[in-house]
């Protein structure tokens, strides 16, 4: 009895993650929004997918100064400090590569449906 309801349990708090990672879909007209985490030097998630017309919002949880900086030149932000956020709404359909521009090696990919 007490396996079967930490099951459901661990299987109730598993929906609620995958549905929270969910891109939002407004019914109001509002426009979806999605988060990107900067911590310990990563973009988290490494990747995203999201559909066009996301407003997608980096936010520094690191202690270091990072930048979220668009390979193509389509957006780049200020140097961002610990708790600072950054936000562009994505119009257009592709992939967008991004990396911050004070650590080169910290790069990602967000891909416009």
């Amino acid at each position: 009895m007490k396996t079967r309801l930490l099951a459901g349990v661990a299987l109730a708090a598993l929906l609620a993650l995958t549905a929270s990672l969910r891109a939002p879909r407004p019914s109001d007209g509002a426009t979806p929004e999605r988060r990107i985490g900067i911590e310990h030097f990563t973009f988290l998630p490494p990747a995203m997918t999201v559909q066009a017309g996301t407003k997608v919002t980096w936010v520094n949880r690191d202690e270091e100064t990072h930048t979220v900086t668009s390979a193509a030149g389509a957006f780049a932000s200020p140097a961002l400090e610990k708790g600072e956020t950054f936000s562009y709404t994505f119009t257009a359909p592709g992939a967008y590569s991004y990396f911050c521009a004070l650590h080169p090696y910290m790069k990602s990919t967000l891909t416009v449906q």
